[in-house]
């Protein structure tokens, strides 16, 4: 056997040649790097005029909460529905950008809830969130 350097052909090859896996993973990261840049830049660039005479909007959440009995809580102090409206407006007069953080029991009547989101809506606070608790969703997710 004149071209055998060592050992028979039963001989069990024990490594791993990583070289063509590394290989593969480098030009996989150098395309995902190279293709990166264009998913993420926007496909118009708009350059926003500046102005000496422009405030910026503060943001406030409203944290409006509904407990088992219908009582309305704004911000932890129990309030009207007359109440809340009349701080959103105040709220709204003074250039602040309102967002809502809405919880209500689950024993809440859909009715009161849904007549709270509108209540919101209708003076014109449209960002908002509906409170839940993460646990009761996993476990009905089962």
């Amino acid at each position: 056997m004149a071209g055998n350097l060592g050992g028979d052909d039963d001989d069990i090859i024990a490594g791993i040649n990583v070289t063509p896996l590394v290989d593969v993973t480098l030009v996989l990261l150098i395309i995902f790097m190279v293709t990166a840049t264009y998913i993420v830049k926007p496909s118009i660039e708009v350059e926003l005029p500046e102005a000496a005479t422009g405030a910026p909007t503060e943001q406030t959440t409203l944290g409006i909460t509904l407990d088992r009995e219908g009582r309305l809580y704004l911000n932890g102090e129990e309030k009207s529905e007359d109440a809340l409206r009349a701080y959103i407006r105040e709220q709204k007069r003074g250039g602040k950008e309102l967002q809502a953080l809405i919880a209500a029991d689950k024993d809440v009547r859909h009715g009161s809830f849904v007549r709270i989101l509108d209540l919101v809506k209708q003076e014109g606070v449209l960002d908002f969130a509906i409170n839940i608790d993460p646990a009761l969703t996993a476990d009905a997710a089962r």
